[in-house]
């Protein structure tokens, strides 16, 4: 089983969290404050920790930034603050993802098998795959999987960038904001047309339909993400 640090002040939160996700092959260590998480965070090393916001002795936002001070782990945070501002903030101290209460266990389970799929401290994969495309991450080339050549397929230097963003986060939100810095600098932060335009033309190139994506995927408000 994988080890999940659950931290939550609600103790029938961390009873639901205990008893269900077992099921799911995740074996839960529970904390009810911050102080105690960030013991058993340095002491146990868990692979993976569901972080809620609204801790008695500090603000999750503090722990996480805590966290991030010294750790890589995956973190989740499980809030039932639901502002857009809120869920930025979380993602610019280090979560990699959000998710708001109330939730479905299996929806859970399956964004911490998403957070977790990339170990933490591995460089991230130089070949990868969307769809029926091989998209070599160092060459700057996109083959089929089948071996066929993409011959038909060209992206412009500012697609490969922002594909490239994504690709090396397999799972893992990337806030538009981050994407707007990394790829068109800071002072284009209020341009989030940039991203629908340029994320358009990655869909129509690589998803098998674009009108329903599978791989290349809009978080509402958030970001984007790559989902293998």
């Amino acid at each position: 089983m994988r080890s999940i640090l659950a931290v939550d002040d609600d103790p029938r939160m961390l009873r639901v969290l205990s008893t269900a996700l077992p099921a799911f092959d995740f074996a839960v260590v529970t904390a009810s404050d911050a102080g105690t998480a960030l013991d058993l965070a340095a002491r146990r090393a868990p692979e993976a920790v569901l972080l809620d916001l609204a801790l008695p002795d500090l603000d999750g936002l503090q722990v996480l930034r805590s966290l991030r001070a010294w750790s890589s782990v995956p973190v989740l945070v499980v809030s039932g603050r639901t502002g857009i501002s809120t869920r930025i903030q979380a993602l610019d101290a280090g979560a990699d993802d959000y998710l708001t209460k109330p939730f479905a266990i299996d929806e859970l389970a399956a964004r911490l098998r998403a957070v977790l799929r990339r170990p933490a401290g591995l460089e991230p994969p130089e070949e990868v795959e969307v769809g029926p495309w091989t998209v070599d991450l160092n060459a700057c080339t996109i083959t089929r999987s089948d071996g066929a050549a993409a011959a038909s397929v060209h992206l412009t230097p500012t697609e490969w960038r922002m594909l490239t963003l994504l690709l090396r986060r397999p799972g893992r939100l990337v806030t538009g904001r981050d994407l707007l810095t990394e790829v068109w600098g800071p002072d284009h932060l209020d341009r989030g047309n940039y991203l629908r335009v340029f994320m358009a033309g990655l869909r129509r190139k690589l998803e098998p339909d674009p009108g329903r994506p599978r791989h290349l995927i809009t978080e509402p408000g958030l970001g984007y993400r790559f989902q293998p």
